[in-house]
């Protein structure tokens, strides 16, 4: 009766357990429903406002908040966990102040084509994100911990230095992005120089250092901070007409400074004698070339953003107006443009083409890993991450809209010089101008502080990681789980790039970082799939081993085209791949395994094949080590070594001194310079061991052909 009754006592608690496990099962199979839609209805208004507020837009915890972040509760679905952060991102400073200038200058076709290119190579590098967050179960701790926790330590490790440089890089951009819209078109009496450059360089430490005090009060600061930044609504532009578009003034194809034509109020857009045009080409030298060129084409006004209706679109789409710095746009042959006539507008200031277009424009479309930064604080990561990363397509596709509304003379007036310093973008906006140009640097200052705040956090938790030793000193935090030395190095990185003060050399530097941390995402989803990794099970149906390796070949191809002296630098450098090349090389070495098993030796082939015995001391440490330099001379480094050696006694007795012994023999071996594998056994009879050893040393067609070792003390006849 008392074991009966023990035995049912064992049972309800079992069944209790099994209940909690049917639980368990329920909530899985529930997780595993990836199609199902997230809100049977439509959710509260109070309960979407809470969770914009509590919004954090991205930011990576550090090591210790992601195992802390696991306990609590993840509410967060995909437009507030991944379609924010994505857009907040893409949304930026590149769309508001150079979109409309790459439309001017490369034409409504080939930047239909730019667009395509970088959008296809960020949207397969999402379907192979999709397949990581749909590879089991997804971890708290953002980007680096999903990669590191599915493919592997050391290829998550090289990701997320790359993801850390460019985050880094990026806040740089963002930084001297949200000066150059103050200073330009919002408040251009505070410009303390003539050259903005200057200006750039002081206001933006000055940003910076303030950006950085905000980073440093810690997280929840920032996280309170960072709705402000979601301030610019999502519908960006209005659609202009003839009637409500500024006016402009070219002579000929040469756009015109407004403010040089105005007298008394009004834009005097003529060829009269005594007319503001004539001043600027004829007086007092009416044979110089400015002149003949005034005398031989007309002067026209016309409005500056006319409208779908207009059919400027038409106009836009096939030219494209690629030359030199201080070179006209519109000129054939080239010419050298004067500011002093009023042609600053029609002037390119740096040297353009396709590929330089494309480094500037790629990006604007990264940001497909911000929504996985918060994977802690999403209630389905494996349904948000893939749709969120879907939905933000057809928005980057609508920036085509520039080309059917604004004349391409004024698309290529970069800095808005003809509109006497306003910004194009914002003359587009409904109902004022005011609300993209506030609400493009509130969301150009967020993206700034969202960067630096993820980008220490990102560093710590790989230092954390201890794969790479040299960042063992930035593992460490502070009472309050601030990684105060990672914060320190990315603020003195980023005013590294403030310092450069320069949008355009700042992105194609950008572009190599995204470009190399998709690249090498691509190519381990690639290779697991390839390889078919035990543990490489994803979910996302959309995903196959050709689209990461199709997307792996469209960064590198980018990577040429936008930068081809950064993208040598990257390809010369040295990174761990990580597990999924060691399964690569795992497979190759099985193969040709298999393949010299297959064949016998031929005499031309003939190498020795060594099989080296040294004799293990008292204390594990190998005797006779003199073999390994007679070795190295007689082999100089080719054909197969094998180091072996017998510990006698029992197998159970000595199981533990088998990894000291081959640690002291691979130290011995590396310190003679000698490359080879170990073999040790244990046995209770050392000749039956060497005989055993002899007979077993070696894998397949891989054996030794000769046995080394020491000559005997003494001989026993």
């Amino acid at each position: 009766e008392d074991g009966s009754g023990g035995g049912g006592g064992g049972g309800g608690g079992g069944g209790g357990h099994h209940h909690k496990e049917g639980e368990a099962l329920n909530e899985d199979l529930d997780d595993l429903d990836l199609y199902r839609e997230e809100y049977t209805g439509r959710p509260r208004v109070a309960s979407v406002l809470t969770q914009l507020i509590q919004y954090r837009a991205g930011i990576n915890p550090t090591s210790g908040e992601a195992h802390g972040e696991e306990q609590k509760a993840a509410n967060l679905g995909t437009i507030l966990g991944v379609f924010f952060p994505c857009i907040q991102n893409i949304f930026g400073v590149l769309l508001f102040i150079r979109l409309g200038w790459i439309v001017g200058v490369a034409g409504g076709f080939q930047t239909l084509m730019i667009v395509l290119a970088c959008c296809t190579c960020t949207l397969l590098t999402a379907i192979s994100m999709s397949a990581i967050a749909t590879n089991g179960r997804v971890p708290a701790g953002g980007s680096y911990f999903m990669i590191s926790r599915s493919l592997g330590p050391e290829f998550g490790s090289a990701v997320g230095v790359l993801f850390y440089l460019a985050n880094t890089v990026a806040a740089a951009m963002y930084v001297v992005g949200a000066i150059e819209i103050a200073i330009k078109y919002i408040v251009p009496q505070a410009a303390l120089f003539e050259d903005f450059f200057n200006n750039a360089r002081i206001y933006g430490l000055i940003l910076l250092a303030l950006m950085g005090i905000c980073v440093m009060i810690g997280i929840r600061f920032v996280s309170k901070v960072a709705p402000i930044s979601l301030a610019c609504p999502d519908h960006r532009f209005f659609v202009s007409n003839d009637s409500s578009s500024p006016r402009m003034c070219a002579l000929g194809s040469r756009l015109l400074r407004t403010k040089d034509l105005m007298e008394n109020g009004t834009m005097q857009c003529t060829k009269d004698p005594s007319g503001p045009i004539y001043r600027l080409y004829c007086q007092n030298q009416t044979d110089s070339e400015a002149c003949q060129y005034f005398m031989r084409n007309e002067a026209s006004a016309f409005p500056g953003i006319p409208g779908i209706a207009s059919g400027v679109f038409v106009k836009n789409f096939w030219p494209s107006h690629y030359t030199d710095a201080g070179y006209l746009y519109d000129s054939n042959p080239p010419e050298l443009g004067d500011k002093a006539r009023g042609e600053e507008p029609s002037m390119a200031d740096i040297s353009t083409s396709l590929i330089m277009l494309i480094g500037i424009y790629f990006p604007s479309v990264t940001g497909i890993m911000a929504g996985s930064n918060r994977s802690g604080d999403l209630a389905k990561p494996h349904i948000s991450i893939p749709r969120g990363h879907r939905r933000r397509r057809a928005d980057i596709a609508s920036t085509l809209l520039f080309a059917a509304n604004v004349d391409g003379r004024l698309l290529r007036d970069k800095f808005g010089v003809s509109l006497d310093g306003k910004l194009v973008a914002a003359l587009m906006a409904w109902p004022t101008e005011w609300l993209i140009l506030i609400g493009s640097c509130l969301s150009t200052v967020g993206a700034g502080l969202q960067s630096l705040t993820g980008a220490p956090r990102l560093f710590q938790a790989i230092a954390a990681d201890s794969v790479i030793g040299l960042l063992a000193p930035f593992k460490v935090t502070t009472a309050r789980g601030e990684p105060f030395r990672a914060q320190l190095l990315t603020l003195s990185m980023c005013a590294a790039g403030v310092l450069i003060a320069d949008i355009d050399a700042l992105t194609p530097l950008i572009s190599q970082f995204f470009l190399m941390c998709y690249g090498f995402v691509n190519m381990a989803t690639c290779l697991n799939s390839l390889l078919s990794e035990p543990s490489w099970r994803p979910s996302f149906r959309y995903y196959h081993w050709t689209t990461s390796s199709l997307g792996f070949l469209f960064c590198l191809g980018l990577m040429f085209m936008s930068s081809w002296y950064f993208a040598i630098l990257a390809n010369g450098a040295t990174i761990e791949w990580g597990d999924a090349t060691n399964g690569l090389q795992l497979s190759a070495a099985k193969k040709a395994l298999l393949s010299v098993d297959e064949k016998p030796p031929h005499a031309k082939n003939w190498r020795p094949q060594l099989l080296v015995l040294l004799e293990a001391g008292d204390n594990l440490k190998p005797k006779h080590v003199c073999l390994l330099d007679l070795l190295s001379q007689l082999k100089a480094g080719r054909g197969l070594t094998i180091v072996g050696s017998v510990i006698q006694g029992m197998v159970y007795d000595h199981y533990a001194d088998l990894d000291d012994a081959k640690a002291a023999l691979r130290s011995v071996m590396k310190a003679k310079r000698v490359k080879g594998i170990v073999k040790m056994i244990v046995s209770q009879d050392v000749v039956q061991g060497i005989e055993h050893l002899v007979q077993s040393a070696g894998l397949g067609g891989l054996e030794h052909n000769c046995v080394m070792m020491s000559f005997p003390h003494r001989l026993v006849v």
